[in-house]
């Protein structure tokens, strides 16, 4: 058996020099710098050819498909092994220690946004595959590293790929937690929103969230100033619900206005319950102030049915799988502006045998009260392997060889690239019991990690690529 650790170490200088290079490119879609050859903005035009190139002059065989996706491959065979990674993050965000895209090396930490998701286990995954083809491993199948660029937000690119490219026979997403995921929960994003609203309020505008799968952990509100009868007793009571909630916040006012932002804990979609939710803290302090009525209602709408319920209990849609677990809401982007109207951004997650459109029409019949149009911007239904299929027991085998644990498949409330396939799972790169840094702030991935992931990730190609898998 090939020691592969070994051989990951005898390299383990380019493998951090090019992760960290990797990293500092800040891939984060960008509609203002979206063009034909960067169909999701320069930054992971950019992510996206760097890695492409350097496969290319390393003697892989590659595969651009308008930007949108691609793929590098070795092996030959009719058969296809699948890896499917993304290269695309979620916005560096605010409370760093050092710069979101700078790549800090810090007590055998590379700290960096996308360095657990997914950059780092995409970078693992592309030297398990360099270190099969420097070895000359006998393959009976190809294997195919699969590039996405859109994961974060809407799939566009692994739609695309596979509108032209061969489905794989078999494969795997570097890009959730070992040993090996077998189910997923189902998932959607509503768009809620009205069009207009009435002037001469109290609120200029409210705005938080950039993603619908992130809880936002920042709320920025600011306040006619004119229309505030007592400054000072306005003041106190934001102090002190901050205090109540333990939140913090900042208070700052100019001769036209206030503005009070309130700082909440981020954290994935798919774990609510983990994250402290900026929007609903903000929309919570409105509802004890004075307003008019178009305001008071909503946001009397949002405390009410959201805040400190991320269930659906009070929607009457909560609903728990045994293996899957519950049904969960996720307010991930919240829009309130007198010229532009409101938007609410909302992210479910519902495990097998919750019924989907006895969700979304209480969704819905809950928006039509406050007279607010619904968009189901996307709905991906709940995908699973069954425990005995070949490939999870490959992948289990080699888990174990590699942790000295024996574990079962587990289900997750996340969504991968593996429900893009029809015989696909997610493995790694979190092992149990590690800290989810996933979406934070100082985001890391620690060289040893990256290091074990490397070789695991080439034993399993490896397996895979060289053996008859017999359902």
């Amino acid at each position: 058996m090939k020691n592969w650790k070994q051989e990951v170490e005898k390299r383990q200088d380019e493998l951090i020099q090019s992760t960290c290079e990797f990293l500092k490119i800040p891939s984060v879609y960008d509609s203002a710098s979206v063009t034909t050859e960067a169909p999701f903005g320069e930054g992971i035009a950019k992510a996206y050819n760097w890695l492409l190139n350097k496969a290319q002059k390393e003697g892989f065989r590659i595969k651009d498909l308008s930007g949108k996706a691609g793929h590098i491959e070795w092996g030959q065979g009719d058969e296809v092994i699948g890896v499917l990674c993304h290269i695309d993050v979620v916005p560096g965000g605010e409370g760093w220690t050092t710069p979101a895209f700078s790549a800090d090396i810090r007590d055998n930490h590379i700290y960096a946004r996308g360095a657990l998701d997914d950059k780092g286990p995409t970078m693992a995954s592309y030297y398990a595959l360099k270190l099969i083809k420097e070895l000359n491993i006998p393959l009976k199948k190809r294997i195919r590293l699969i590039i996405g660029t859109d994961e974060e937000r809407e799939w566009q690119c692994v739609k695309h790929y596979f509108k032209y490219e061969t489905m794989p026979d078999i494969g795997f997403v570097p890009d959730a937690d070992f040993p090996v995921i077998c189910a997923e929960k189902g998932i959607a994003d509503f768009l809620f929103y009205k069009k207009a609203i009435k002037s001469g309020g109290l609120v200029m505008s409210f705005s938080a969230g950039t993603r619908f799968n992130m809880v936002p952990d920042k709320a920025v509100l600011t306040l006619n100033r004119k229309r505030i009868e007592d400054l000072d007793l306005l003041k106190q009571m934001f102090t002190v619900f901050l205090s109540e909630e333990g939140l913090t916040g900042k208070w700052e006012m100019d001769e036209a206005l206030v503005v009070l932002t309130f700082n909440g804990l981020a954290a994935h979609g798919s774990t609510p319950e983990e994250g402290r939710n900026a929007a609903l803290a903000g929309a919570a302090f409105l509802t004890k102030i004075s307003l008019k009525e178009e305001e008071k209602t909503f946001f009397q709408f949002l405390n009410q049915l959201f805040y400190d319920d991320y269930l659906g209990e009070k929607l009457g849609i909560s609903y728990t799988d045994d293996e899957l677990g519950a049904v969960t809401i996720n307010i991930g982007t919240l829009s309130y502006e007198r010229d532009k109207g409101i938007r609410v951004g909302i992210n479910l997650r519902y495990p097998s045998g919750a019924d989907y459109q006895t969700i979304m029409g209480n969704l819905i019949k809950a928006f039509d009260t406050i007279d607010m149009d619904t968009e189901v911007v996307s709905h991906q239904e709940p995908h699973g392997v069954r425990k005995d299929h070949p490939l999870i027991k490959i992948l289990s085998d080699v888990y174990q060889r590699h942790t000295g644990e024996s574990r079962e498949p587990i289900a997750i409330g996340g969504g991968t690239y593996a429900r893009a396939l029809r015989a696909g799972v997610a493995f790694g790169p979190l092992f149990p019991g590690q800290p989810d840094v996933i979406h934070q702030p100082d985001e890391y991935i620690t060289i040893d990690h990256l290091i074990k992931l490397t070789a695991i990730y080439a034993d399993a190609m490896s397996i895979l690529a060289s053996n008859e898998l017999k359902e």
